[in-house]
């Protein structure tokens, strides 16, 4: 079953806190990864081999480096489950 945005983000938010420590309430739709929450290439990677296991989908390497933002992760994931 595909999970819809926001409970998407929810998830999304609970893999970045538990890689970086940042408080859930942080991870925002808006907030880049790399400006806004302050996450390196090499936490990026295992957030996003976490959220492939967590949501069931594949990010290509080649797609990652489009992630900027929080939602542009959020609305791949929604978009890959389906």
């Amino acid at each position: 079953m595909a999970l819809d945005a926001a409970a998407v983000l929810a998830g999304l938010a609970d893999i970045i806190a538990e890689e970086t420590g940042l408080a859930t309430t942080e991870v925002e739709p808006a907030k880049t990864f790399a400006e806004d929450l302050d996450i390196d290439s090499l936490s990026m990677m295992t957030i996003v081999t976490l959220a492939e296991d967590q949501f069931s989908v594949e990010i290509p390497d080649s797609a990652i480096k489009d992630l900027v933002t929080v939602g542009d992760a959020v609305n791949f994931i929604v978009a890959a489950q389906s």
